[in-house]
C-alpha cells in the first residue's frame, strides 16, 4: 500500500498542503532499509580479503 507523503485540502480558493505523518513514517522505514542494505554491502566489501595478484598482474611503481 502506498501512503501519501503530502495531503492537501481545499479552503475557499486556496489549497492547503501538509505532510502526512504516516507518509513520513513509511518514507523513513524505506530509507532505513536502503541504508541498511548499502551499509551491509559496504561492510562485506571492506572486510573481504584482498584478491591474490600474480606477479604479472602487479604494476611496479617507477
Amino acid at each position: 500500500m502506498v501512503t501519501a507523503l503530502v495531503v492537501s485540502r481545499a479552503e475557499g480558493t486556496r489549497r492547503i498542503y501538509h505532510l502526512n505523518p504516516e507518509g513520513i513514517t513509511s518514507l523513513r522505514t524505506w530509507l532505513d532499509g536502503v541504508w541498511s542494505d548499502a551499509l551491509t554491502t559496504f561492510h562485506k566489501i571492506a572486510e573481504a580479503p584482498e584478491p591474490n595478484l600474480n606477479d604479472d598482474d602487479r604494476q611496479e611503481n617507477p
